[in-house]
C-alpha cells in the first residue's frame, strides 16, 4: 500500500455516486478526488449481500492502491451491505490507520431535527429497503421516528437509460410516491436512498405532496466529511490538496463519459476538469 498522502476515494457500483462528488467537491474544492465507478457491474441494487461485499471490498482495495487513505462508498447498496464488514473486518487487515465511511449515516443524522410526525419514508434500491439498514441506523438516533420504505426498482435503469425527464418516468415516480404514502400517511419527510434519485427530483416534487420534505444525501454527506476532516487532522493530513479529480471506470471509457455528464454537470466544469474516464479492472 502506498503511504504517502493522496486523494480522496470515491466509490460507487455506476454513476449515481457522481452526484456525491459533485457535491462534495462544491463543498472541498480544495482536495485531490479519485472516483471509481464499478459500470461493469452495475446495478448493485438486487445482488446479494456476498457478492456486494465481495465487489465493493475490491474497489476499496484498489483506491487504496492508488494511494487513497479515506474512501467514500457513495452508494447506498454498498454502504448497507458491505461498509460495516469493511470497517470492523477488511481495515483492521489492510491498515487501521485508514477510513472508509458511508452515506447512510450523515443523511440519518439529520432526519431527526427535520420530521415533526415522527413518521419518515425510505425510497431507495430493493437492496437497501430490504437489508433495513436505514430503519436500523435511524433507531439508533431517533427511536420514536417511525420508518417505511419502498423500493423503486424502476427509477435507477430510468436515469441509467436517460428517461429520467421523460413521460414514461411520471407512472414509475407517482406510483411509488402513492404507494409510499398511502401506507402511511404521517410522513413528512422522504430519505432519497439511492445517489441516482436526484435526476428524478423534478418529478418527485411534482408528485410529492406540498410539506412533504424531500431529503437529498448529497448535501449531507459532504457537510458530514467537512466535520469529519476538521475533527481529524492526522486523517486530513493524508490528503492532497491539487483540486484535481480523476475518474475510474470498469467499463469502456467512451461510455462512461457519455453518461457521467448527466450526472456531474459537465457544462458547468472548467476544462481542466473534463469526464475523461481510465478503465481499470477489479478483483
Amino acid at each position: 500500500m502506498v503511504n504517502e498522502a493522496g486523494p480522496i476515494g470515491v466509490f460507487d457500483s455506476g454513476y449515481g455516486g457522481l452526484t456525491i462528488l459533485r457535491q462534495i467537491r462544491k463543498e472541498m474544492p480544495q482536495y485531490d478526488y479519485l472516483y471509481l465507478g464499478d459500470n461493469a457491474r452495475t446495478p448493485y441494487g438486487e445482488r446479494s449481500f456476498e457478492v456486494v461485499y465481495e465487489f465493493t471490498r475490491q474497489a476499496v482495495r484498489y483506491l487504496f492502491g492508488q494511494g487513497c487513505h479515506l474512501v467514500i462508498l457513495a452508494c447506498n447498496t454498498a454502504s448497507a451491505k458491505a461498509l460495516r464488514t469493511i470497517q470492523h473486518v477488511d481495515l483492521q487487515r489492510i491498515d487501521p490507520k485508514r477510513r472508509v465511511l458511508g452515506v447512510i449515516r450523515p443523511t440519518v443524522e439529520v432526519v431527526g431535527n427535520i420530521s415533526k410526525t415522527r413518521h419518515v419514508g425510505i425510497m431507495a434500491t430493493d437492496g437497501t429497503i430490504r437489508s433495513k439498514t436505514y430503519e436500523l441506523e435511524i433507531e439508533k438516533m431517533s427511536p420514536d421516528i417511525q420508518v417505511t420504505g419502498e423500493a423503486c426498482p424502476m427509477w435507477v435503469p430510468l436515469v441509467e437509460n436517460d428517461e429520467y425527464d421523460s413521460p414514461g418516468a411520471d407512472y414509475f415516480v407517482k406510483k411509488h410516491i402513492d404507494n409510499l404514502l398511502s401506507r402511511d400517511p404521517l410522513i413528512d419527510s422522504v430519505i432519497l436512498g439511492c445517489t441516482h434519485y436526484p435526476l428524478l427530483l423534478g418529478k418527485i416534487r411534482q408528485y410529492m405532496p406540498p410539506g412533504v420534505h424531500i431529503i437529498e444525501q448529497g448535501g449531507y454527506v459532504a457537510t458530514s466529511l467537512k466535520d469529519y476532516l476538521g475533527r481529524h487532522p492526522e486523517m486530513e493530513k493524508r490528503i492532497t490538496q491539487g483540486g484535481s479529480v480523476r475518474f475510474l471506470t470498469t467499463e469502456r471509457a467512451e461510455a462512461f463519459r457519455s453518461k457521467a455528464v448527466v450526472f456531474m454537470e459537465e457544462a458547468k466544469l472548467d476544462a481542466s476538469q473534463q469526464l475523461a474516464a481510465e478503465r481499470v479492472f477489479l478483483e
